[in-house]
């Protein structure tokens, strides 16, 4: 199906098969290429972005963040997003927003700041087999040996692409083990988060999660932290010992594709309630919220 694909690139509506860039391009070779993914949703109303505004700021950041020059606007983002989806005629699925130097360039630094956007629209069931975690039995994870990047050394706020093979590599070691994720350390030995999702634990009902500054300033987990506070969950930002994992009654990831994805084990620890009465609740609301169900929030959604 991919090659029915309709694709944004640099001001124009391409066939699947011409989004090409040279292998030599230098956000190829140099993994200097920002991204979004972003989440779109059956309504009532038809398809919906949610919280467009927010992904393309975030998108504009990580340009600002490594100096690169964005070619469109803000509203002319949005627009791009929305047409490609459009285009596509697709009810829900994902969006890759991603921000490139197309140029050929040996040297480590790009021959100019101006980049090209792309922006791609599809369904990872239908057009990749790529199935979501979603049955409700939870996923297992350990602690990687791998630490966060440290934000003395890059930009960890900016989605880039050389900035993910920090995820890889723990989810890498997560697979060997035969675990399905990794939770990753930050440098002080606190909790941070998983290779590309943030972590939820929650205690005597009350939600815990790593506070920004070593972590990624994630859209979905500021997104569950606002609904928890909605529905008189408690909540608390800061930093968590490794120990806490031990101390939870509940544990999830939570992600652009997935929202919430329970956690039923930890290393050898395995969680007796999966998904837990906190996390069961927050997933409902979630989805009533995605779905254009939610009242409350409506404001969150984009129309296509």
């Amino acid at each position: 199906m991919l090659n029915e694909r309709v694709v944004y690139l640099n001001g124009e509506y391409r066939p699947w098969d011409e989004a090409n860039v040279h292998i030599m391009s230098h956000s190829f070779g140099r993994g200097s290429a920002i991204f979004e993914v972003i989440g779109f949703h059956e309504t009532p109303a038809g398809p919906a972005v949610f919280r467009l505004d927010e992904y393309v700021t975030r998108f504009r950041k990580s340009a600002s963040l490594l100096e690169m020059e964005p070619p469109l606007t803000t509203g002319e983002l949005h627009e791009a997003v929305l047409e490609t989806i459009r285009r596509n005629g697709l009810k829900s699925g994902v969006i890759k927003m991603m921000g490139f130097y197309p140029e050929i360039v040996f040297s480590i630094l790009p021959s100019r700041r101006r980049f090209q956007v792309a922006v791609f629209v599809l369904d990872p069931a239908e057009d990749l087999e790529e199935t979501t975690q979603t049955d409700g039995r939870g996923v297992t994870a350990f602690v990687s040996r791998w630490r966060r990047l440290d934000p003395q050394t890059v930009p960890i706020e900016a989605k880039v692409a050389a900035n993910y093979m920090n995820g890889i590599v723990a989810r890498t070691e997560a697979r060997n083990l035969g675990f399905d994720y990794a939770i990753l350390l930050d440098t002080q030995g606190c909790l941070a988060e998983g290779g590309t999702e943030s972590l939820f634990l929650v205690r005597e009902g009350r939600l815990l999660t790593p506070s920004l500054g070593t972590i990624m300033n994630s859209i979905t987990r500021k997104t569950v932290l606002t609904v928890a506070e909605t529905m008189g969950i408690g909540t608390f930002a800061g930093r968590l010992d490794p120990g806490a994992l031990n101390e939870a009654e509940e544990i999830f990831f939570s992600g652009t594709v997935n929202k919430l994805l329970p956690v039923r084990q930890v290393g050898e620890r395995i969680l007796e309630e999966v998904p837990g009465p906190v996390t069961r609740r927050l997933s409902e609301r979630m989805a009533a919220i995605t779905s254009g169900r939610d009242a409350q929030f409506q404001g969150w959604l984009f129309p296509a």
